[in-house]
């Protein structure tokens, strides 16, 4: 049977119950958090539980961009933004960070599902994508370079997967300190080490880069062509 979990994050508890018994109605199985620190222990623990995440931004205790982030870490599942932070700016960010799809408040429930519908119809069931040479599982967060499996630390596998979740973007070594379980006080050599090392493990060159390309001063972007 096809995942129809849905991971709701909303502390508005009249929402949450309007939410929950629409998407019932249309097969879909809501399971609702308030607190964004619990539903983050939730998706760490059960990341493969759910199909998509229903987001809010206006959270007690996190902002609801730096949850999606998190998120995001864990695993690179759809996320649909509910909000009533309906500026354009705001919508912008959403984009950027990689939000699949941004509702502002108030909408109809149907509008919901069909937004729910549409965005999981661009997502491959097994969340496996193949890049050259790279064969990536974004769920078991496994690499394998032809057919052999790519050992990461847990930093370097963090850093790679920011890549991914980030294909054509660049990254900046900011973003990667910010982000990554590194501590807050890691030079920039540091960092550039451990990009060093993934390159290695890839069989990539960083002066022929086919994976990832350096932007000077900045960062890195990872690269698909395809």
């Amino acid at each position: 049977m096809k995942n129809k979990n849905v991971l709701l994050i909303e502390d508005n508890t009249e929402l949450q119950n309007l939410i929950s018994t629409f998407l019932k109605s249309y097969n879909y199985d809501c399971f609702v958090y308030s607190q964004p620190l619990e539903a983050l222990e939730e998706f760490k623990k059960e990341s493969s539980k759910y199909c998509i995440v229903i987001l809010d931004l206006g959270l007690p205790g996190m902002d609801g961009f730096d949850l999606f982030k998190k998120l995001k870490e864990i695993k690179n599942i759809p996320i649909i933004i509910s909000t009533a932070r309906d500026d354009i700016g705001n919508k912008i960010h959403g984009f950027e960070l990689g939000a699949d799809d941004y509702l502002s408040k108030p909408y109809e429930p149907r509008e919901l599902v069909l937004r729910i519908d549409a965005t999981l119809k661009r997502y491959t069931d097994d969340d496996k994508i193949k890049i050259n040479e790279l064969f990536i599982d974004l769920d078991k967060k496994t690499v394998f370079l032809d057919d052999h499996q790519i050992e990461f630390t847990k930093i370097e596998s963090e850093i790679f997967f920011m890549f991914i979740n980030n294909i054509n973007k660049v990254v900046s070594r900011e973003d990667i300190l910010n982000q990554t379980s590194l501590k807050k006080d890691t030079k920039n050599r540091t960092i550039d080490m451990h990009v060093s090392n993934i390159r290695f493990k890839i069989n990539d060159d960083s002066k022929d880069a086919k994976y990832i390309k350096s932007v000077w001063g900045i960062g890195y972007k990872f690269i698909d062509d395809n």
